[in-house]
């Protein structure tokens, strides 16, 4: 038989349905799992669906692949990662390549990057978005390393990723890790996103009085509209739901406690690292985090609050869109400053732009929403910030005054938005002539020394705030 053209290894849900993709789309594909079991049953109940090459051992699997070698690990993130390179390296050659799908860390990848380099062969850290669907159906594909790898693998990639008016969501994002860079802020968008989407389910909840079935209506027009997105159109579904055991709203019978697997702190993390404000991915962070203190909420269950009669008043839903669809802007402009910012500090030049385009489709955030950021970087490549964007300036400022109503709405019936108040605190502080930032360095030299600089004079300064208090340049 015929080598190969791709490899996977590694047959859980996400493995196994990326080298089903692969076969569908016509490529010949060897399959591998170190329980080899799982590679037959693979072969077994979808082997009609392409050309698929099982092998037992790590030497089968290598040998059945064309030159150069284009093999993709699917396993966990970490040592895992790292035990599968130690296997497999050792068989290939100068030119062959593997490639990550996995959600690991992109400073993994660089370190990994650099190592198999040395030894002539492509590490691609690769993000892959869109569950267990998107790795079946189409998903979002985000692949890093070098060109040259691009060149032998970016056509089977753009073949199976997810088709946007035509335009595969598909692109050398850059070298080395950042693939696996922009898939990390990718979720942490997604982060954002689904934070906000959930305030906006409370505040019509505790706000409007609406039920979770009532709420599923309000997204599905949402969803008609500048909000239309996957994750509005699956908010819907699941608001929707009635719990078979119980017939209540499956809403009310899930634990309020939401889990994290670690991106979004990632993104938060390397944002620090970087120096860039993800107020809103961090909150939507944070607020996963606070989720699951169950010992910490239940000892303040008790604390005062405000009363919650008079609800939110006419209209308040259409206040609701105005401000998710402001906050929402705010959450992606700061993930993509933050893409900007790790681009200028690894020397990646990602193209923002691409990056909105690939994710129109086959990811988690995929959105109408999306076509209007990737207009605003072709517009202006080097945009500081998508506030700034004529089409986004114009609804931040058509959607403000809702935006503060419902902010100061949820404080004064005590629902807590912090997606949505931090996202309108970023916004004032980009737009403020002056912050109190001033009087923040100048307490630092105060009390450390730390010098300040002035608005009318070039230098750095100190007072001497011990002595008679006469400035001094530093």
């Amino acid at each position: 038989m015929d080598k190969a053209r791709i490899g996977v290894t590694g047959l859980a849900v996400m493995g196994r349905n990326l080298a089903r993709n692969f076969a569908r789309h016509g490529h010949s594909v060897a399959v591998h799992n170190r329980t080899p079991s799982k590679t037959k049953a693979l072969v077994d109940e979808f082997g009609h669906e392409g050309t698929f090459l099982p092998a037992e051992t790590p030497e089968d699997f290598v040998a059945s692949l064309e030159r150069p070698r284009r093999l993709v690990i699917m396993v966990k993130a970490g040592a895992p990662t790292d035990a599968v390179i130690d296997e497999f390296a050792p068989l290939l050659e100068p030119g062959d390549m593997i490639v990550d799908g996995g959600n690991a860390h992109f400073a993994d990848t660089r370190r990994r990057e650099a190592a198999l380099r040395e030894r002539g062969i492509h590490f691609v850290g690769t993000g892959i978005s869109g569950g267990e669907e998107g790795a079946l159906h189409g998903p979002s594909i985000m692949p890093g390393g070098s060109a040259e790898s691009y060149e032998a693998l970016g056509p089977l990639l753009e073949d199976i990723a997810a088709k946007v008016d035509g335009t595969p969501c598909c692109t050398h994002v850059g070298p080395d890790g950042a693939g696996h860079f922009v898939k990390m802020v990718h979720n942490g968008i997604e982060y954002a996103d689904m934070q906000l989407i959930a305030e906006a389910y409370d505040l019509l909840r505790h706000g409007s009085g609406l039920g979770p079935a009532e709420i599923a209506d309000v997204f599905r027009t949402w969803n008609t509209g500048r909000l239309e997105s996957y994750l509005i159109e699956i908010t819907a579904e699941v608001l929707a739901h009635v719990d078979a055991a119980t017939g209540k709203p499956f809403a009310d019978v899930v634990l309020d406690q939401a889990e994290q697997k670690g991106t979004g702190r990632w993104t938060v993390q390397i944002a620090l690292d970087l120096g860039v404000p993800v107020s809103g991915i961090a909150e939507a962070v944070f607020a996963r985090s606070v989720s699951g203190h169950a010992d910490l909420r239940r000892a303040a269950r008790n604390l005062p609050g405000p009363s919650r009669t008079g609800g939110a008043g006419e209209g308040f839903a259409d206040a609701v869109e105005k401000a998710l669809y402001a906050s929402k802007i705010v959450a992606y402009a700061q993930g993509f400053h933050e893409i900007q910012a790790g681009s200028a500090e690894y020397g990646w030049n990602v193209d923002a732009g691409a990056m909105a385009t690939i994710w129109r489709g086959g990811c988690i955030i995929r959105a109408r929403f999306l076509d209007r950021i990737r207009a605003a970087y072709e517009a202006d490549p080097a945009t500081p910030t998508l506030l700034t964007d004529d089409h986004f300036a114009e609804a931040l400022g058509d959607a403000q005054d809702a935006w503060r109503e419902v902010v100061a709405t949820a404080a004064r019936l005590g629902i807590p938005a912090p997606g949505f108040s931090t996202a309108l605190a970023y916004y004032d502080s980009l737009r403020a002539d002056r912050l109190p930032a001033a009087l923040t360095q100048g307490q630092r030299d105060f009390f450390g020394a730390h010098t300040y600089r002035r608005v009318d004079r070039d230098g750095s300064f100190h007072t001497l705030w011990g002595g008679d208090r006469t400035e001094v340049e530093a």
